[in-house]
Formats: structure tokens, C-alpha cells, sequence
């Protein structure tokens, strides 16, 4: 039951709707006694001959008013307490959301999707039934058993009432000890569902890899074996699952016998009336609801348990990145300068980044480059903020970045990722991302610039063209140029270009390039690059290996130290003409 103790910050959050709705269980419960003893009567006075058509329509009206005045009350309190519960699933699926966007990319290297989605519907499920099942159930087997209880023992024999009871403190036993085994259990199931539900994510989401590489076969045979997990997890929770009911019947089947063979011996001594004894059989099968609800209350408790474990380990989680000693609100603008010692990724032995010192001025353009794994896009997350465990300090304007509010900090920049991710929305819906309340003129204008507008309007249904989960029916260069047209829109302070030309041919490189020169003037750009000749123009350029900065200076100073980056850039000059010449001979 301790997860009504947790819980019971949303009971006093909700404590009206909980309150009435625990009120009018309880009149039902007691309007459902009037029945049997209506019955007994009637029996009685069938017995003794002295039934009358007054007293049998009395009875019958009386009979059909409690049972439309039951049916109404009914409606209230599943309103109330069912009600209550659906916004207890709707305040953790916003917390959980709003955790999620909060958190930081060390968070999802530790958690999987498919297990993050699994706590956001199965486990609030289970959360959601117990606060609302549960609290019916607890509630329901307390009022019912307990009025049903005292009336038999008040109005008909307490004697006959503890000799019927005694079966009870077994049912209590058992179902308490299935209520352990069952959390044990059901844990271990949420678990496998966790797993499925990851598999089932990265399958699809890489589907079109399996089918290149001809894996379905190890795909299906990968989900079979998951599922069939599930499967056996499951199985082990329905078998003490099935335990409940038939302990239950077995038990109220006993305090039957018992109630049967005594209550006739009571009825020979004359001490019962037959009509008393007919009563007293239909409060004992009352009680088989309140029996059944107490052994639900620990099926439905001990999920609710498990799941609400899952649910408060994860919302435990702290944040990594925050505001916390961030100065008011202040716009972020300035030079950028970068002193980083040494930095680490969480939980690697190894430097992702060593002695990285350089200044950039404002409105400047900055060239990175280097080979795969360097530590380009590592520079551009610490820049970002997304991780703080640095040895060193970046500051932009002379404030370090973490003095700056993160929502001021997101603000400046605008970042096309190396994966070009598009939502399943409108081309112009993903265009707006960072800013809904654009203009069409404005989504136009971002997608001329990125040299995607000609593109666009080709499209049967143009700018209103859905693109798909993830942009699957646009092809990679296209993919890119949305997501550049998407940074652009907003008009950032700094925008940042992470390896987001590699799809494109060298023309419409350059004229995306040529088209960025000329209207962000006085504007900050930082691209990363592994075909040089898109920074030939840059104010400065880095070259990376291994994490740390081999070579530095603008195109014509880096060409003279004949290093990597004159050994790459001629051997990408001698690529390009050697491409040029094999066209020109096909033709």
C-alpha cells in the first residue's frame, strides 16, 4: 500500500473529486444492503401467509428506487475518482515531457528511446489504474465488507457472521503474499516491454539500412526473440495474476458451506426465520465483490508500485546542464573566445579535447576542419553548452557561458546538425520550427537563400509537401538544405554549420555560401567542413587532429605551411579535375 503514500501529494491535490467520490461509494455501498433485507422480508411474510398486494407493491417500488438512485450515484462517483485518475496520467506524461526536454545528450546516451516512451505510456497506465481501480477497490472492499459485515452481525446473527468469517485471515495471507511476488514480477515484465519497445524503434528508424544490407531475416528473428521475452515475462505475472480469483471463490465458497450448514441448524432452533437465513446467503454474496476487490486492490497496488518506481527514478534524474548562477537576461553577442585545457565525455577515460585556445570576433567567419573524430563537433557542443565538465572556459562578449540564461544562450545560435532531422510535418511547418509565427515571405526567403525555394515549389503540393517521418521522401541534399533554411529563418547571432553541405554539389555550395555572405553581415558564422573550398573566404581556420589544434590561420597562410591542410586541399582540387575530365570525355 505504499503507493497510496506516494501518491498522496495528487490525493490532497484532488482531494474534492476524491472526497465526493468516496462519499457517494459509500452510499452506495449502503443503499445495496436494502435489497437483501427487502427480500427477507417478503420471504418471511410468504412464509407466515401475511403478504398483502400493499405490501409486494411497496416493496417493488422501494426495490426500483434504489436501484435507479444506485445507478446515478454510480455515474458520480466513476466521474470523480475515474476522472481524478486520467489527470494524475496527464500531470506525470507532463512531467515526464517536460524532464525530457530539460535534460541533457549524457541523459540519452544513458537511457534508450524505446525504454523512455515505455515509462511515458505502460508505466503511467499502471499509475493511472492505481488511482483510480485502486482507490475504487481499497474504498469499495472496506465500505462494502464492512456495512455488509455489521448488518449481518446488527440485524440478523453475529454468531453465524464469525463462523462464516472464519476463512477470511487465509484470503488475507495469500493475497498478500501473491501482491509481493506479483512486483517482482511485473517489474521484470516492464523491463522486457522496455526492450521491446526499443527494438521495435531502432527497426524501424533503420529499416531502409536492413533492407540494404539484407538483414530483414536477423531483424524479424531479433524482434521474435524480444517479443517472445515479453511474452514469457507476461505469463509469469498472469500466473499469480490467476492465483486471485480462484483463491478468492475458494474461500467465499467455504464461508457459503459454512454459512449454509450452520444457519439451518440455526433455523431448526428457531433462532433464524427462513426469511432471515435468505437474507443473510445474499449479504454473504455481497461480499464477494468487496473479497475479489481486495485481492485486485494488490494486483492492481503492486504495479501501480512498480510502475510509479520507474516513473520517480527517472524524474530523479538531475539535470546537468542549468541556470544556476546564470546573470539576468542578457542578449549573448560579442567576441568568442575558447580556452579549453582538457574535456572528456562522461564516463570516457579518454580527452575528446585538448589545449583548444583561439579568439573570434564577431560578425567573423570560422572555418573547422580535420579528420573524422578530431573532436570538430565536440568543439561546437561545448560552445553550445551542451556539456559543462571542462577543464577550461568559453566566453562570448568576456561573460563565461554559463553566466548566460540557457534560454538566452539557445537563442543565439543557429545550428544545422550532421543529422538533418525533419519532423513529419509541411516543409514550411519544419522550415518554421524556430519560429511558428513566421511569414510564408520569410519561409520563402530562409529557403531561397538555402537554395531549396526551386526545389520546393516543384513538389505537387509545394510548400505544403508533407515530408515524412524524418524526412524520408526528400533525398539527403535536400534534407540538408531545409535544415539550413530552418537555422537561417531566425536570423541568428551565431550560426553554426556542422558538416550540412556534404550532400550538396560544389555549384550550389557556393551559392548557398555567396548567399549567406551577403545577408548575414556583422553576423557570426562557424562552419565545419570536410570540402575545403567552402571556407576558403573564412576569418579563420582551425584544423583538428586527435583533439587538439595541429594548424590555424586563414586559407592563404594555411597554404603556405604546406601541412594536412594544403596536402588536402590539393588532393581535393586533383579529385575535382579529375571528375571534370571524366564527364567531359563522356560527353
Amino acid at each position: 500500500m505504499r503507493v497510496f503514500k506516494d501518491l498522496w501529494w495528487f490525493f490532497k491535490q484532488e482531494k474534492t473529486a476524491y472526497g465526493l467520490g468516496i462519499l457517494v461509494l459509500a452510499a452506495v455501498s449502503l443503499f445495496t444492503l436494502v435489497p437483501p433485507f427487502i427480500i427477507g422480508v417478503i420471504v418471511d411474510h410468504i412464509v407466515y401467509q401475511t403478504l398483502t398486494l400493499e405490501n409486494l407493491i411497496f416493496s417493488l417500488v422501494l426495490l426500483l428506487g434504489v436501484g435507479f438512485l444506485t445507478y446515478g450515484l454510480r455515474f458520480v462517483w466513476r466521474i470523480m475518482i475515474f476522472g481524478a485518475s486520467i489527470r494524475l496520467a496527464r500531470l506525470l506524461r507532463n512531467q515526464l515531457y517536460e524532464h525530457f526536454t530539460k535534460m541533457s545528450h549524457h541523459f540519452y546516451q544513458r537511457y534508450r528511446t524505446g525504454d523512455l516512451m515505455a515509462h511515458a505510456t505502460n508505466d503511467i497506465r499502471a499509475v493511472q489504474m492505481t488511482a483510480g481501480q485502486g482507490v475504487l477497490t481499497l474504498v469499495d472492499s472496506i465500505t462494502m465488507g464492512g456495512f455488509v459485515i455489521i448488518t449481518m452481525a446488527a440485524t440478523i446473527s453475529w454468531e453465524l457472521t464469525l463462523i462464516s468469517l472464519i476463512p477470511m485471515p487465509i484470503m488475507a495471507f495469500l493475497t498478500s503474499y501473491y501482491g509481493s511476488l506479483l512486483h517482482k514480477r511485473f517489474h521484470l515484465a516492464q523491463s522486457a516491454f522496455s526492450d521491446l519497445n526499443d527494438n521495435v524503434q531502432e527497426s524501424v528508424t533503420g529499416v531502409r539500412v536492413a533492407k540494404a544490407f539484407g538483414q530483414e531475416e536477423d531483424e524479424i528473428s531479433r524482434f521474435k526473440e524480444k517479443s517472445r521475452e515479453v511474452v514469457q515475462k507476461n505469463v509469469a505475472v498472469a500466473k499469480i495474476d490467476a492465483l486471485f480469483d480462484p483463491t478468492i471463490s475458494l474461500i467465499v465458497g467455504i464461508s457459503y458451506f459454512l454459512a449454509v450448514v450452520f444457519g439451518a441448524r440455526y433455523v431448526i432452533a428457531e433462532e433464524l426465520t427462513i426469511g432471515q437465513l435468505t437474507s443473510f446467503t445474499i449479504y454473504l454474496g455481497l461480499l464477494i465483490w468487496p473479497m475479489l476487490a481486495f485481492g485486485w486492490l494488490f494486483n492492481i497496488v503492486e504495479r501501480g508500485r512498480a510502475s510509479y518506481d520507474r516513473i520517480r527514478t527517472l524524474l530523479s534524474e538531475k539535470q546537468d546542464i542549468t541556470d544556476e548562477g546564470a546573470l539576468e537576461a542578457k542578449k549573448v553577442e560579442g567576441i568568442i573566445e575558447v580556452q579549453v585545457n582538457s574535456f572528456a565525455y562522461p564516463g570516457s577515460k579518454e580527452y575528446a579535447l585538448r589545449d583548444i585556445s583561439f579568439s573570434l570576433e564577431e560578425g567573423k567567419t570560422l572555418g573547422i576542419v580535420g579528420k573524422t573524430g578530431s573532436g570538430k563537433s565536440t568543439l561546437i557542443r561545448l560552445l553550445q553548452r551542451e556539456y559543462d565538465a571542462m577543464d577550461g572556459k568559453i566566453t562570448i562578449g568576456g561573460i563565461q557561458i554559463d553566466h548566460y540564461r540557457l534560454d538566452d544562450l539557445k537563442a543565439t545560435f543557429g545550428n544545422v546538425p550532421q543529422n538533418h532531422f525533419l519532423f513529419s510535418a509541411t516543409i514550411a511547418d519544419n522550415v518554421a520550427f524556430a519560429m511558428p509565427k513566421a511569414s510564408m515571405s520569410e519561409i520563402i526567403n530562409s529557403c531561397k537563400l538555402a537554395s531549396i525555394h526551386d526545389d520546393i515549389i516543384s513538389f505537387t503540393d509545394g510548400y505544403e509537401t508533407i515530408v515524412g517521418e524524418r524526412g524520408v521522401t526528400l533525398s539527403g541534399g535536400q534534407r540538408q538544405r531545409v535544415s539550413i533554411a530552418r537555422a537561417v529563418l531566425p536570423d541568428p547571432t551565431i550560426l553554426i554549420l556542422d558538416d550540412s553541405l556534404s550532400a550538396v554539389d560544389a555549384r550550389t555550395e557556393e551559392k548557398i555560401l555567396s548567399s549567406m555572405r551577403k545577408s548575414r553581415k556583422g553576423k557570426t558564422t562557424i562552419i565545419i567542413v570536410h570540402r575545403l573550398s567552402a571556407i576558403l573566404h573564412a576569418d579563420l581556420i582551425l584544423v583538428l587532429d586527435e583533439g587538439r589544434i595541429v594548424e590555424r590561420g586563414t586559407h592563404s597562410t594555411l597554404m603556405e605551411n604546406n601541412g594536412w591542410y594544403k596536402r588536402m586541399y590539393d588532393q581535393q582540387q586533383l579529385a575535382e579535375l579529375v571528375e571534370k575530365g571524366g564527364q567531359h570525355d563522356a560527353t
